[in-house]
Parts: structure tokens; sequence; C-alpha cells
């Protein structure tokens, strides 16, 4: 009976060895590929951005080309803070010799507007073209959507649930340096 049992374990054990854990190193692997995609494809998308000062339809398309590469699904979420100074006046209205900085903040929705617009006007027409101002903060933050093998092998074999978890999430940005036309 004790040999069966252990004929059993060294069986498994061997399965294991031979098939599972290959298999889940070359997951991992392959998530870690995937991040450094995203990495490199946010941080190019960004200072480039950040360079030229706008965004066209094309940047963009071409940055979520690059995303779609690694094969998993991502929730792109862009923002971008406009810098604005506001004289500061006291209740007489008398100008107080100083300003105040105030962010205006645009999000995903109203930047697409700009790039994917409700018209027929091709791409690379100007008035698809988002503009930012030198000085202005602009972020983009990456997270995938779905669970990679990996994620899935790990809850199979610790018995775990990781469904809410992002494999993949990486935020960057910085402020505007230049202004191209």
């Amino acid at each position: 009976m004790s040999n069966s049992v252990s004929k059993w374990f060294a069986a498994f054990l061997a399965l294991l060895l031979l098939y599972l854990v290959p298999a889940g190193e070359m997951a991992r692997r392959q998530d870690d590929l995937s991040r450094l995609i995203v990495y490199q494809s946010v941080t190019k998308f960004v200072d480039s951005v950040r360079t030229k000062g706008y965004v066209t339809p094309t940047m963009y398309n071409d940055f979520q080309q690059e995303l779609a590469a690694t094969g998993n699904v991502y929730n792109v979420e862009m923002e971008h803070q406009h810098k604005k100074y506001h004289p500061e006046y006291n209740d007489a209205g008398t100008f107080l010799n100083r300003y105040s900085i105030v962010y205006d903040a645009y999000y995903q929705d109203d930047i697409m507007s700009y790039l994917f617009p409700d018209s027929t006007v091709g791409k690379e027409d100007d008035s698809r073209r988002y503009r930012l101002t030198t000085g202005d903060l602009f972020q983009v933050s990456v997270r995938s959507l779905n669970r990679t093998p990996a994620m899935l092998m790990f809850d199979a074999l610790t018995g775990s649930d990781s469904g809410g978890k992002a494999a993949i999430a990486f935020p960057y940005g910085g402020l505007v340096l230049n202004e191209d036309n």
C-alpha cells in the first residue's frame, strides 16, 4: 500500500515538474514581456505628446496598436491639466499684486472628442489635433482588464482569486515641454 502511494506521489511530482512548472514560467515571462511593452509604449507616447505639445488620432491609434500586440485588453485613461494664472483681488476690487495657479482638468472623454469627432473630417485634419500648452501636465494610465495566463495558473495552483487585480498597471506623465505647430 505504501509503495503504491509513493509511486502515485512520484508520478504527480514528475507531472508537476515536467509540465506545470515550465508552463507557469512561460506564462510569467509572457506577463513580464507584456509589462515591458506597455512600459515602452506608454513612455514613448507620453514623451512624444510632451515634446510635440499635441495628440493626433494617428499617434493615439499607433499607441493602441502597440498595446494590443501584447494580447491583453487595456483601459487607457488620459488626463490633461491646463495651467492658468488668475489675478487675486481683495474685497474692494484692488489687485493684490499676486496670482493664483489654477488647473483646468480634461479627461479621456474630452480628449477623445477632439481626436475622434462625430464628423467625416480626415485623420490628418488640423481640427482633430488635441493641443496642449507648455507647462501643462499630461498623464496616461494604462491598466489591464483581462486575467493573463500567469494569473490563471497562479489562481489554479493556490486556490486564490485575483479577479479584480490588474496584472499590468502603469501610470506615466509629466509637464509639456514644447508646442509644435
